[in-house]
């Protein structure tokens, strides 16, 4: 029998603990051996919880229990679960988180301390909630080299963005409603400023190129200035909006960032609507494959998270591959990035063509003109000297 302690008890951390409860056999048949609950650490006091008499307010009584083999980390942040992830691969026990930030901006320091200690530092649901697609990319595609992942990692802004465009609201009106349902919290900037997708691309290209990619080295580019003319004229064009996180090879070069994105109806990633999650792995040989699910949530996201307790349980021993190495990944400047781009003008389309090159336009939309160029980069654009209101890639 192998003993866990879960650190925070809230929305995952409280998932994590139920499933393992209510799922106990169908996870000792996985992982082997049974999986016992040993400690709950939070500070609050919970007598009413069915955990109660697993709760622990001091992480020194996990750290110093040698029969606690697995810390799941679940309070978010990098300030406390920071410490607390250090402290416990330091005591030699694995660590199993679905914290984002911890692993995009601390991710290289603690696969080290995993590394030094002969334990591991897993994070499947730290990208896609319960989508199973880092172990995938790891051990599935293993034999490609992936040269594209790129995907809807956001939950709250993929909302958003379908109800402007299928509904006609607005971007204010569209994120008052996924407050109020809960999709967005109340500072949404994290989400709709794009610095979630941004932690998660991190990830993604790390485990696709190799290298450590800081998220302060990527372009970020969030919803805030999608507008509904924008949502017109994708209609308009036949296509969606969507926001999306992307680390790529193009021209020999590495990029990495996030960026609204205009495409077809007919993309994969188009056809992804409301909260959900998909991300899209281009390989040398597999070629293009895609995974879709719920991004975010109490029960998939714990699903994930003991998915990797399982996965350590079944292997003792082993040195898992996920993870990159400390060389560090410079990506491309996204100025440099070629493709088709949208545009947003009010300016006489003679001029803006003049300028440009051939645009396809797409009707007009409430005094203003939009259309798709044909292939340059963002340096090119913003070097003609006319004003654009708007200018993102076309996803192809």
């Amino acid at each position: 029998m192998k003993k866990i302690a879960i650190v925070g008890f809230g929305v995952v951390g409280g998932g994590v603990a139920e499933i393992l409860q209510r799922n106990a056999k169908i996870i000792e048949k996985n992982a082997g051996e049974a999986i016992e609950l040993g400690y709950i650490v939070d500070l609050r006091d919970m007598p009413d919880s069915p955990f109660a008499d697993k709760m622990v307010k001091d992480f020194a009584v996990v750290e110093n229990d040698p029969t606690v083999s697995i810390v799941v980390e679940a309070i978010g942040g990098c300030g406390a679960a920071l410490q607390f992830v250090r402290r416990a691969l330091t005591a030699g026990k694995s660590v199993v988180t679905s914290n984002k930030q911890l692993v995009a901006e601390h991710g290289l320091e603690l696969f080290r301390l995993a590394k030094e200690h002969g334990v591991n530092f897993l994070f499947e649901a730290s990208v896609g909630g319960g989508i199973p697609v880092l172990n995938p990319m790891t051990r599935c595609l293993g034999a490609n080299e992936l040269y594209e992942v790129s995907g809807i990692l956001n939950g709250t802004t993929n909302y958003i963005l379908s109800q402007m465009l299928e509904k006609g609201e607005s971007f204010d009106g569209a994120l008052k409603n996924a407050q109020k349902l809960g999709y967005a919290e109340a500072n949404p900037a994290a989400d709709v400023e794009g610095t979630d997708a941004a932690r998660k691309s991190c990830i993604l290209a790390g485990l696709a190129f190799g290298g450590n990619v800081a998220p302060d080295d990527i372009h970020v580019e969030g919803i805030t200035a999608v507008t509904s003319v924008d949502a017109a004229f994708a209609e308009a064009g036949g296509m969606k909006i969507k926001l999306l996180g992307r680390a790529l090879v193009r021209d020999g070069k590495k990029y990495v960032f996030v960026s609204p994105h205009f495409m077809k109806q007919e993309q994969p990633l188009a056809c992804v609507g409301d909260v959900f999650n998909a991300i899209l792995v281009r390989g040398s040989d597999v070629g293009e494959t895609m995974f879709y699910g719920p991004g975010a949530g109490r029960y998939p996201t714990a699903s994930a998270v003991l998915g990797d307790v399982i996965d350590i349980v079944r292997n003792p021993g082993r040195e898992q591959p996920t993870g990159w190495e400390a060389a560090e990944e410079k990506p491309a400047s996204f100025d440099t990035f070629k493709a088709r781009y949208y545009i947003r003008t009010r300016e006489e389309k003679a001029l803006v063509q003049q300028k440009l090159g051939q645009i396809t336009w797409l009707p007009d939309q409430q005094g203003c003109s939009g259309g798709v160029t044909e292939p340059c980069t963002r340096a090119q654009l913003k070097a003609v000297g006319v004003a654009l209101d708007a200018c993102w890639p076309v996803f192809e």
